[in-house]
C-alpha cells in the first residue's frame, strides 16, 4: 500500500483537478455487486456536489446490466454515490470521459470475519482533564464479501463519564468523515450507524471517538470493553504519567518512542473488562515524536516497501521486537488530521446562501471556510506542507526515487493551479 501521504498528494490532485474543469460532461459507469458477481440491476446513483454542502444534483437507476449515465450541471467537483440494499458508496465522479464503474457488496446486520485488529487509546491530560482519543481498526475479511450495516454497525463502550468531543469514521479507501455516534443500552453504550465495508486489499475500516473524563484527583482506572474480538489493544501516554495493568491483565511494554509509553494487551476477548489505571499528568509530545521517530514533521510517512508499516496491514511481529505498533501510531500522532481538514473544508464547504441540501448519514460536509480566498490558501498550505514532507522523506531515504519523482510532480502541478486561482 502507498504511504498514508502518498493517498493524501493523489486525493487532494483528483480533487482540485476536478474542480478546475469548466465543462459540464457526463459520466457513466458500470456497478457490479461484488457479493453475488452480477451487474447491480435497479440500484440508485446519485450526484453530488461537494461544493454546496453535498446536494444532489442528478439522479438515475442502473439498469439490468449494471449501467448508469449522470449528467453534470456545472464545473463543481462531483461525486457518484450509489445506494445498495440501503448503503452507500462512493467514488469521485471521474473526468475526461473515463468510466464511474462502482463495486457494491449485500448488506447483512452482522458477518462473520469482522474483527478488530487494534484498539489503540491515546491518553493526555489538559485543562484538569484526561483527554482520550481512541480508534479501533475494523476488518471484514467475510466470504462471500458482504457490507456489515444496521444502526448498529459498530459498538463501542466508553467509560459512564465520558465526555464526547468528536467522533469519525473512515471507510477503506475512503477519506475520514465526522459521522454520529447514537447512544446504544445503558449509559456508556454507543453505536455507529456506518457500514463496515469488506477489505480492500490491507485496508480496513477505522472509527474514532474522542473525549474527556473528570480527572480532579490525578488518577482513574479504566475499563474497557471491545465488542469485537481484537488482535491488540494498546495504551499510549505521555513518559511523564504512569501507566498500572490491573491484577491479572497481560501487559506488555512497547519500546518505541521517547516520549511515548505504549502498552499492548493481545486477543482481547469481546464484553470482557480491561482494567488499568493512569494517573499523573503529561501531553503526548505530536512534534517532538514524529521527528525523533524518524518521520517528517507535518506528515506520516511510512515505507511502502515494508509489509505491515500501514494501517490495516497486519501487526505481525511478536510483542518484543521492536516498532510493532508503528503503523498505527503514524496514523494517530501524525498530522494527516490536520491536512486532510484543509483540503476537505476547500471542497466540502457549502456556500453562504446555499439552497437545503440532503446530506448521507455517513458523509457530513466538514464546517466551512468563510470566502473562496479562505479555501483557496488552505488548500494551498496543505500543498507547502506536503512538499516539504515530501522533501524530508527523500532526505530521509523512506521515499523511493521512483516514487518521489511521480508525487513531485503531481504536487507542483497542483501548487501552480493553486497558486493561479488565489491570485
Amino acid at each position: 500500500m502507498k504511504s498514508i501521504q502518498f493517498v493524501l498528494r493523489t486525493v487532494a490532485l483528483s480533487l482540485l483537478a476536478a474542480g478546475t474543469l469548466a465543462q459540464a460532461a457526463s459520466v457513466t459507469g458500470t456497478v457490479t455487486d461484488k457479493t453475488t458477481g452480477k451487474p447491480a440491476g435497479g440500484d440508485t446513483v446519485v450526484l453530488v456536489d461537494v461544493q454546496a454542502g453535498m446536494g444532489e444534483v442528478a439522479h438515475t437507476t442502473t439498469d439490468a446490466h449494471g449501467r448508469y449515465t449522470l449528467v453534470e450541471p456545472g464545473a463543481s467537483p462531483y461525486l457518484v454515490r450509489v445506494t445498495h440494499q440501503g448503503a452507500g458508496y462512493f467514488i469521485a465522479a471521474p473526468q475526461g470521459g473515463a468510466q464511474g464503474d462502482i463495486s457494491v457488496y449485500d448488506v447483512a446486520a452482522k458477518v462473520q470475519g469482522v474483527f478488530i485488529e487494534a484498539d489503540v487509546i491515546e491518553i493526555e491530560t489538559e485543562n484538569g482533564q484526561l483527554k482520550v482519543n481512541e480508534r479501533y481498526f475494523v476488518h471484514n475479511t467475510g466470504t462471500p464479501p458482504t457490507t456489515q450495516w444496521s444502526k448498529h454497525s459498530f459498538e463501542v463502550t466508553l467509560p459512564a463519564e465520558a465526555v464526547i468531543t468528536d467522533t469519525g469514521a473512515q471507510r477503506p479507501n475512503g477519506l475520514p468523515t465526522s459521522v454520529k455516534l447514537d447512544e446504544s443500552g445503558p449509559k456508556g453504550h454507543y453505536s455507529f450507524n456506518f457500514p463496515i465495508q469488506p477489505d480492500d486489499g490491507d485496508k480496513d475500516t477505522l472509527f474514532q471517538v474522542g473525549y474527556t473524563l473528570p480527572y480532579s484527583s490525578g488518577k482513574y482506572a479504566f475499563k474497557a470493553l471491545v465488542s469485537l474480538p481484537a488482535d491488540n489493544v494498546a495504551v499510549l501516554l505521555p513518559k511523564s504519567m504512569t501507566f498500572t495493568a490491573g491484577a491479572g491483565e497481560a501487559f506488555k511494554p512497547v519500546q518505541e518512542d521517547p516520549g511515548i509509553q505504549t502498552y499492548v494487551i493481545k486477543s482481547a476477548v469481546a464484553g470482557k473488562a480491561i482494567e488499568f489505571t493512569v494517573s499523573g499528568t503529561g501531553s503526548i509530545p505530536h512534534q517532538e515524536q514524529s521527528a525523533q521517530g524518524g518521520q517528517p514533521s507535518g506528515g506520516m510517512g511510512q515505507d511502502s516497501a515494508a509489509p505491515g508499516s500501514t494501517p490495516g496491514g497486519g501487526i505481525g511481529n511478536p510483542i518484543n521486537t521492536p516498532d510493532p505498533l508503528s503503523k498505527y501510531k503514524w496514523w494517530i500522532l501524525g498530522a494527516l488530521a490536520l491536512l486532510l481538514a484543509a483540503a476537505a473544508a476547500f471542497l466540502l464547504r457549502k456556500p453562504v446562501g446555499a439552497p437545503g441540501t440532503t446530506t448521507d448519514a455517513s458523509v457530513t460536509a466538514l464546517p466551512a471556510l468563510t470566502s473562496v480566498p479562505a479555501k483557496h490558501a488552505a488548500l494551498l498550505n496543505a500543498l507547502k506542507e506536503e512538499l516539504f514532507a515530501l522533501e524530508s522523506e527523500r532526505v530521509s531515504g523512506t521515499l523511493a526515487p521512483a516514487e518521489y519523482a511521480e508525487v513531485k510532480a503531481a504536487l507542483e502541478i497542483v501548487l501552480k493551479r493553486a497558486l493561479k486561482r488565489t491570485s
